[in-house]
């Protein structure tokens, strides 16, 4: 059986909920994708053009740093990586994550939580990103979310 590591990032806590179901579910490690700034309202207000999170998702070549590697990620074959959509993309940080691990040989399921928005472009956006990685699936979850969403998701 393959071991699974359920790695997310969460600026207002709701994927960080989503994370946490899946790993109860799945049997997986936890592992938060932590910005060394934590992102504040004001970071996140989207109307502002000038706010952390806008300046950051203008510029596709930036890369919040992270507090922390994984440092067992041998020991997994599956990785789920959750985040937020914003922009109608993975937050920047997650591409941080990605680069600073070395996924190669892994299968990446990639989930997300959203207002209303697809995770369609994320997914898209990071195989062709990083066309060497494996990544496998892609998803919406709600904070309800069930065990058979998980189960129908990563198998």
């Amino acid at each position: 059986m393959s071991k699974i590591l359920v790695s997310f990032f969460s600026a207002s806590g709701v994927t960080k909920g989503v994370a946490s179901k899946i790993a109860d579910i799945t049997g997986g490690d936890l592992f938060e994708i932590e910005p060394v700034c934590k992102y504040t309202n004001e970071d996140l207000n989207w109307n502002n053009a000038n706010s952390r999170s806008s300046v950051e998702m203008n510029n596709p070549s930036r890369r919040p740093e992270v507090k922390n590697k994984v440092s067992n990620l041998s020991d997994y074959d599956t990785v789920l990586i959750g985040f937020p959509i914003w922009w109608d993309l993975a937050p920047r940080v997650i591409n941080t994550f990605i680069e600073e691990n070395n996924l190669e040989n892994k299968k990446i399921f990639c989930f997300a939580t959203s207002g209303g928005s697809s995770v369609i472009n994320s997914l898209n956006t990071l195989k062709n990103t990083y066309s060497n990685l494996n990544f496998v699936n892609a998803r919406i979850f709600s904070s309800n979310v069930s065990e058979n969403d998980v189960t129908s998701f990563i198998m």
